[in-house]
């Protein structure tokens, strides 16, 4: 170990590079991968195959990434911003996107954080050592492993649950050689709240064979709106709400961020709060990349996007959307056409069947 990085010096340089809670956990094989298996075999993942695929075994061990890893400085970074939740707007007329995806793609900023505590890490050790850098996209159980560090314990709605600042948090890891003597998990501070699963629309959060929570993503609004490829199941459109990506629901009425801090970070804030779904209706795909490129709504794609938007527009109950609908009926793209359709049926009888456009009047 290098006598001048303390795990107080490490997690010290990690707050002053602009990260909001920092702590180190030991970098051994995951306790939680046996749970992780479990609900993927379920197959809770849905169709995200990357979660389920050769990849999967990876994340039994950062060793895996980083064969001498030997600790791990586990780092979050709040997002929360001040606008309302999405349980406190109302406004039909607008789509709601996730508060993590308001502004630029988290996984540059957190990774060009995370550089900088390498650089100075580096810049104080009294020996070499080496380190890799994760955000997100690398095979590992980050929630579990922030949780080990410290930084919170992980609530019902699978979230990490930090008692002071809530859980509007980016996650991100350095992957250490150095051996820092790890901090403690915190207790579990759910209790018997409910809050996250009986506001959840579509009843995602479930519990798992060994009675712990955890999320079904093949109901999850998330899921729907960011991951899921293809026509979303007629079923459940109207719990989707007027989400075109992502959903924020269980974390605005979580208990524990009835207080959050709010970030002052620039990358994180709106480029535009809550846009006209008529507006995003109508966009080309060359607009589509020009509005959203360099953030987390990129990740959608132009098609599922203009999905989402129809469901959202069937379910505002405002029959203004109609000719902007009709458009979208008429699309080449299945589940493009196929959710406008629906959503034309809902507006034009308050039903979700349809056999097909259905013709009307202006």
């Amino acid at each position: 170990m290098a006598q001048n990085l303390t795990p107080p010096a490490v997690k010290e340089i990690a707050l002053a590079c602009g990260f909001d809670l920092a702590g180190i956990a030991a970098a051994g094989p995951a306790e939680d991968y046996g749970r992780y298996e479990a609900w993927a075999q379920s197959g809770a993942a849905g169709e995200m195959r990357y979660l389920t695929d050769h990849r999967g075994p990876l994340r039994q061990n950062p060793a895996n990434l980083l064969p001498e890893v030997k600790s791990m400085l586990c780092v979050g970074k709040l997002y929360n911003s001040p606008y309302p939740y999405s349980t406190k707007f109302s406004d039909s007329e607008r789509a709601w996107i996730s508060r993590y995806a308001w502004g630029e793609d988290y996984h540059d900023t957190l990774r060009e954080g995370l550089s900088r505590v390498a650089k100075e890490l580096e810049r104080r050790a009294d020996e070499d050592f080496t380190h890799r850098i994760c955000v997100d996209t690398a095979p590992i159980l980050e929630r579990s492993y922030a949780r080990l560090s410290g930084l919170g314990w992980i609530g019902k709605n699978t979230c990490l649950i930090n008692q002071q600042k809530g859980s509007w948090f980016f996650l991100g890891e350095l992957l250490l050689s150095l051996d820092l003597q790890p901090d403690l998990p915190p207790p579990d501070r759910c209790g018997t709240c409910r809050r996250c699963i009986d506001a959840c629309p579509t009843s995602a959060i479930v519990q798992s064979s060994n009675r712990d929570w955890t999320i079904d993503s093949r109901l999850c609004i998330s899921y729907f709106t960011i991951e899921k490829r293809g026509e979303i199941p007629a079923e459940h459109h109207s719990g989707i709400g007027n989400n075109i990506f992502g959903c924020d629901i269980c974390q605005d009425v979580c208990p524990w961020n009835r207080r959050a801090p709010q970030t002052e970070t620039a990358a994180f804030q709106p480029r535009e709060f809550a846009p006209p779904l008529e507006r995003l209706a109508g966009m080309t795909e060359d607009e589509f990349r020009s509005v959203f490129r360099g953030t987390p709504v990129w990740r959608a794609k132009y098609a599922g996007f203009l999905r989402n938007v129809a469901i959202a527009m069937g379910n505002s109950g405002e029959p203004k959307f109609l000719p902007a609908l009709r458009k979208l009926a008429e699309d080449s793209r299945p589940d493009v056409s196929q959710a406008a359709r629906f959503a034309i049926g809902k507006l034009w009888n308050g039903e979700g069947a349809y056999s097909g456009p259905p013709t009307m009047r202006a």
